[in-house]
């Protein structure tokens, strides 16, 4: 077997609006296609970075919400290689969104920190 890449990350959000703001206009990722499947009262948004196809998220019903402490089995978080971890820190928390301290990741030394999508999914940013 030989994997290529991966496709893309799969995201569940509870509000469409405040997911779609976040991952676009904070984030700055661009709408490849957006959909709405009335037969599953759901939106589908397929999300690129630099051209590539990399996020979708879904809208459901009530989905359950995240569970977060102590961490649950599953994805853990999205990670985004950035060139400098204190500008997009800095970018961040201008918009008031709140962004954990930078940290040195002990293994590699480079820096890193975490902030949260609007259903509390664990953001970092890493540094390139």
């Amino acid at each position: 077997m030989r994997l290529n890449k991966i496709h893309h990350i799969a995201i569940i959000c509870s509000d469409y609006q405040r997911s779609k703001d976040f991952y676009t206009k904070t984030l700055g990722l661009t709408i490849k296609s957006e959909v709405f499947r009335a037969e599953r009262n759901s939106w589908k948004v397929d999300l690129s970075l630099n051209g590539d196809y990399v996020i979708e998220f879904f809208t459901y019903v009530n989905p359950p919400e995240r569970p977060s402490n102590p961490e649950a089995c599953g994805l853990r978080h999205l990670a985004f290689e950035v060139d400098c971890v204190e500008d997009i820190h800095n970018e961040l928390t201008a918009q008031q969104i709140v962004c954990e301290a930078i940290r040195i990741d002990e293994f590699t030394k480079k820096k890193f920190f975490f902030t949260f999508d609007p259903d509390h999914l664990p953001i970092e940013f890493y540094e390139k």
